[in-house]
């Protein structure tokens, strides 16, 4: 996506031509559906699966304005092909570019004379089924068509909000400001991919309530939309973790829908998808509804294992965010809004900030979530949620094996794919851990790390410890002009879940390594999974 001053010339040209056991078993690939990919993969290579010829198609054959219906796209999915899944029971999931849900999938489809199937997984079916939806209701709502602001009621009903402030807020703060301001997407290749010029227009609509625009109680630079769905916390119950959501849809919607007393969920927070507003929805003193789950320390690598059993709700905070667990990357004013709300709650509620304390839904409740998704950007998110709070650079560098996690200026991970990522054994460090069978090969696990100035640093290792590992498990350190400093032999069938120190050693400047290597006594398995310098 790039800005719309320096797409404006280049979209009108792109338009005028286009219309621990024995052994490891490793979790199974979230892999979706093949139409889904291939949809996907048009939309990221922009060239050959151009959307604005579809939009404009699906207008003309119902008789809707091709720029409403864009907009309705990039307020719901920012122009991705989604895959939603749900986050709130009662709420369907959100399929494709229109975000159609449900009985809205099914009266689509029937309209469009197309299978519910081909509506879920593919972007032309999608589009038309909305703008077939869009038709139905500007009829029964007797809409003058040729007026784009007399469209907003329809709009309103397409988008199956129910509360009247979100409504309000959906439509004039989203759609009809994306048709007043314009937006122009690119597809990797530099070619456009949708466009919407900029459009002097006013949503035929009720403004929203003086009321929905109050602050926060406990974050002034939200807006209070109180929901009824909280309760209160256990007596002496201490705020420990913050738990990051995704909505599974856009934020009006979100947020009108967790203050739904039939909802039976909440949040304290939702963060729409630019970041520009955030709503608070629970005082954060009471207790939300937003995982279903009770804590088990297993899966969030042993830590605070005195509150199993406990339900999450009880010692945590949510936020909730615009957008999908599927998408393929989440907009940089978003993550910088939600770190600064992270970054005030954790200074209300002395919550640590690291990646333990600030946590997934998925990782917490993953029989049946994923959410925020395999893209957020956790590295990113915790380094600026300890940057608004000021606090210290952490000694030392962690290479971690999920570069994700690695602050890839001075730490990297490499590993062929003979290597196998799991999370099968707990008191693994971060995300996962890698492993492979001992064997006479060279064909190592590599810890990269860059040091500003030559020193010497103290090398310690962290992995999941079992019977089946490797009791020599051979590090081997690398100083970054090719120098071998040495090889540490490491039993990792003992003190797993926990940092050890492999040695000191003189480094250079530059990109040094710590090797772990599969060269071991054979019939075991090596543990790669985190090393820490200091």
């Amino acid at each position: 996506m790039f800005t719309l001053r320096q797409a404006l010339a280049s979209a009108a040209a792109a338009l005028s031509l286009a219309a621990c056991g024995p052994k490891e078993t490793p979790e199974p690939a979230q892999n979706p559906s093949s139409a889904i990919d291939a949809a996907q993969d048009v939309l990221n290579r922009g060239s050959t699966g151009q959307l604005d010829p579809l939009f404009a198609q699906a207008a003309r054959e119902f008789d809707v304005p091709a720029d409403l219906l864009k907009a309705i796209s990039f307020t719901e999915t920012r122009w991705q092909m989604v895959h939603g899944e749900e986050e709130f029971e009662g709420m369907p999931a959100a399929h494709g570019l229109m975000a159609l849900r449900g009985e809205a999938i099914v009266r689509g489809a029937a309209l469009a004379g197309v299978s519910a199937e081909q509506v879920r997984t593919d972007a032309a079916s999608n589009i038309r089924a909305a703008a077939a939806l869009l038709s139905s209701y500007a009829e029964q709502l007797k809409v003058d068509r040729k007026d784009l602001g007399a469209w907003a009621p329809a709009v309103v009903r397409l988008s199956g909000i129910s509360s009247a402030d979100a409504q309000a807020g959906y439509v004039h703060r989203q759609v009809y400001s994306t048709l007043r301001n314009g937006v122009v997407a690119e597809g990797t290749n530099g070619q456009v991919t949708a466009s919407i010029m900029p459009t002097p227009v006013e949503a035929k609509f009720a403004q929203p309530s003086v009321r929905a625009m109050a602050a926060g109680p406990d974050y002034a630079e939200s807006v209070w939309h109180a929901s009824p769905n909280y309760g209160s916390r256990p007596a002496g119950t201490d705020i420990q973790m913050i738990v990051i959501h995704t909505c599974e849809g856009e934020y009006s919607g979100c947020w009108g829908w967790l203050t739904n007393s039939a909802a039976q969920a909440s949040a304290h927070y939702v963060v729409n998808e630019s970041g520009s507003e955030i709503s608070q929805l629970v005082a954060e003193a009471n207790r939300a509804w937003h995982v279903a789950a009770s804590y088990d320390c297993t899966l969030n690598s042993n830590v605070m294992c005195g509150l199993n059993t406990v339900s999450v709700n009880h010692f945590s905070v949510g936020i909730e965010h615009a957008g999908f667990a599927s998408q393929t990357s989440f907009p940089t004013g978003q993550i910088d809004a939600s770190a600064k709300l992270s970054c005030n709650i954790s200074k209300d509620q002395t919550v640590v900030r690291d990646s333990y304390h600030i946590v997934g839904h998925g990782k917490l409740q993953p029989n049946n979530r994923t959410d925020p998704g395999p893209n957020w950007p956790w590295s990113t998110y915790i380094s600026k949620v300890k940057e608004f709070c000021n606090d210290a650079p952490a000694a030392g560098i962690v290479v971690d094996t999920n570069n994700a996690n690695n602050n890839a200026s001075v730490a990297e991970f490499k590993v062929s794919s003979n290597w196998t990522v799991s999370s099968g054994t707990p008191g693994y460090y971060g995300s996962n851990y890698y492993f492979a069978s001992t064997e006479a090969l060279s064909d190592p696990a590599t810890f990269r790390f860059n040091l500003a100035a030559a020193g010497t640093k103290t090398v310690q290792a962290w992995w999941t410890a079992g019977t089946n590992r490797s009791s020599a498990a051979p590090f081997i350190i690398w100083n970054a002009d090719g120098t071998k400093l040495g090889t540490v032999y490491a039993n990792q069938q003992a003190n797993g879940g926990k940092w050890v120190t492999l040695g000191t050693f003189n480094f250079s400047a530059g990109w040094n390594e710590v090797q772990l290597s599969r060269w071991a006594a054979e019939g075991y398995v090596v543990i790669a999974d985190a090393i820490r310098i200091e």
